[in-house]
């Protein structure tokens, strides 16, 4: 018999109202609410047509209680501008990280939380607290995903692929998630990331809510990105567009948002600070960015999607061990690992597994004072 709560989370996944998808099934509106309610169980016919239109397997439907993420508990960047339809597909997408994550966490012993939580601090001042806390020091961060997972952080990439849902984090059972948009540059991922982190350090246990906690956390990327004696010591005084696309590889950021930087740390006037944003949004780099760097990848994950591959575990046995497609579970690692090459199917049972495999996930090196990673 199907649980009623995964009909509601996988119309939900998708989007849709029920009468959208009671359209698709040909069903009434009110015969989906009354599955959903668990008042009636669809026929055997009447759940297949329900599975292949949400785009699940049945057996999917056949699974515990699956909880909903609820938006309160979720630092979303765009609430204003964010559709119904789009937050509550974006949250399944995290419930079933989530789902990923503890199917993960009994084979491998994965890094352990080392969030900390600096709630009562300011922005800037909590930025320089991780970095002390993390023992980073000023230097330029040459790997945000890398840093954050060593820490504990699950990291994500959004299964919606569209530029309409941002980052965002959340706490779920002690453990924290972010969840990044590959679409956008390299650079302003790496700035979401540590937006997210901000989230997870200032607001764990709640506090400001909307325009100001995002005002707070990205303060807080800003800082911790760019922080303050580095930029003091290496940032020009009178600086011109082009100095700044050079300077930008230092810190691996956004020429705009090294402008503002600035601009807080009170490097600019307020006439030159105008001036370079003028510059820079006529030169398009409000969309695109110069120079753009490497994008980041993900260790954890394809640290334990190769030990699973080793193992004959490919990525369509985890997907059947969590009763999703394929496309589902990829779609979580897009732009975070590669995905064109799988292993050969299974020499072990998926969910037959002696002990844990024990990761080890190294912080990223520091760089030197050219910006260079050192090795």
């Amino acid at each position: 018999m199907p649980v009623p709560d995964r009909l509601r989370f996988a119309r939900k996944r998708r989007g849709l109202t029920k009468t959208r998808l009671a359209g698709l099934v040909g069903l009434t509106a009110r015969s989906v609410q009354a599955f959903e309610n668990g008042e009636k169980a669809p026929s055997e016919e009447t759940l297949a047509g329900l599975a292949r239109a949400l785009r699940f397997p049945v057996d999917f439907f056949a699974g515990e209680e699956l909880d909903e993420l609820l938006p309160d508990g979720v630092s979303f960047r765009s609430m204003s501008s964010l559709t119904a339809g789009r937050r509550d597909a974006a949250l399944g997408a995290g419930r079933l990280a989530i789902e990923l994550m503890a199917w993960l966490g009994e084979r491998f012993t994965l890094p352990a939380t080392n969030v900390p939580d600096f709630s009562e601090h300011e922005p800037e001042a909590a930025a320089e607290a991780v970095r002390e806390f993390w023992k980073l020091g000023q230097k330029p961060i040459s790997n945000m995903v890398h840093l954050l997972e060593a820490n504990g952080v699950r990291v994500f990439s959004l299964a919606e692929r569209t530029k309409d849902v941002d980052a965002f984090s959340l706490w779920y059972d002690s453990a924290p998630y972010v969840f990044l948009n590959t679409f956008k540059s390299a650079e302003r991922s790496r700035l979401d990331a540590a937006h997210e982190l901000g989230h997870l350090v200032l607001h764990r246990h709640g506090g400001p809510e909307g325009r100001q906690a995002e005002h707070e956390a990205q303060a807080f990327a800003g800082a911790f990105l760019m922080p303050r004696r580095d930029v003091l010591a290496v940032g020009p005084r009178i600086p011109s567009l082009t100095k700044l696309v050079e300077l930008k590889k230092r810190w691996s950021v956004a020429v705009v948002a090294l402008i503002h930087r600035l601009h807080k740390l009170e490097l600019l006037t307020e006439w030159h600070y105008r001036s370079l944003c003028i510059e820079a949004a006529g030169l398009g780099y409000r969309t695109r960015e110069p120079n753009e760097t490497a994008r980041e990848s993900s260790q954890l994950l394809a640290k334990v999607l190769a030990a699973l591959r080793e193992d004959g575990v490919g990525r369509a046995d985890v997907a059947r061990a969590l009763s999703v497609h394929q496309g589902e579970l990829d779609s979580l690692v897009f732009g975070l690992v590669p995905t064109g090459i799988d292993g050969q199917r299974v020499t072990r049972q998926v969910d037959g597994h002696a002990g844990r495999s024990a990761l080890r996930l190294l912080a990223p090196p520091s760089r030197d004072s050219a910006g260079t990673p050192r090795k």
